[in-house]
C-alpha cells in the first residue's frame, strides 16, 4: 500500500509542477508574441481612424480605411482594446504590409505585463504550497519509526 501512495504523491507532484510550469511558459510566450506584434507594427507603421463595431469578451472588432481606399476589419480584432466601447471612434496603428495587425494608438505590450505577471504569480501562489505539502507527505512517509 505504501508503494501506491508514494507513486501517487510523486505523480501528483509532477502534475502540479508541470501545469504551473506550462502556464508560466504560455504567459511568457504571450508576452513575446505581443512584443513581436508591436515590432511588426512599428516596422511599417500606418495610422488610421477606426470605428469600433463590437466589443466582446474575446475580441473587439473594428473597421478602418487605409489610404488606398480599402476598408479593413481585422478578424482577430484590435490589440490592447481595454476601455473601448461599440460605436466609438479610435485612432489605431497598423502594419502597412499586414493591415490585419492593428493596435490602439499609443498602447503596447507593456499593457500585458500586469495580467500575465498576475497570472504567473497566482499560479505559483497556488502551486507552491501544494508542492510543499506533497513533499512533506513524502518525507513523512519515508521516515520509519524506531
Amino acid at each position: 500500500m505504501r508503494v501506491n501512495g508514494e507513486w501517487a504523491r510523486r505523480f501528483g507532484w509532477r502534475v502540479v509542477l508541470g501545469v504551473a510550469s506550462l502556464i508560466t511558459v504560455l504567459c511568457v510566450s504571450l508576452l513575446f508574441a505581443a512584443m513581436r506584434n508591436d515590432h511588426s507594427i512599428e516596422g511599417q507603421l500606418g495610422t488610421a481612424l477606426a470605428h469600433v463595431d463590437s466589443v466582446a469578451f474575446d475580441r473587439t472588432i473594428i473597421n478602418f480605411q487605409t489610404p488606398d481606399g480599402i476598408v479593413h476589419s481585422p478578424a482577430n480584432g484590435v490589440l490592447y482594446p481595454d476601455g473601448l466601447a461599440a460605436d466609438q471612434l479610435v485612432r489605431i496603428e497598423y502594419d502597412v504590409s499586414d493591415p490585419e495587425l492593428a493596435r490602439v494608438a499609443g498602447r503596447s505590450a507593456v499593457l500585458t505585463l500586469l495580467p500575465l505577471g498576475s497570472t504567473i504569480g497566482f499560479t505559483w501562489l497556488v502551486a507552491a504550497p501544494i508542492l510543499w505539502w506533497i513533499r512533506r507527505q513524502n518525507q513523512r512517509a519515508t521516515v520509519v519509526p524506531i
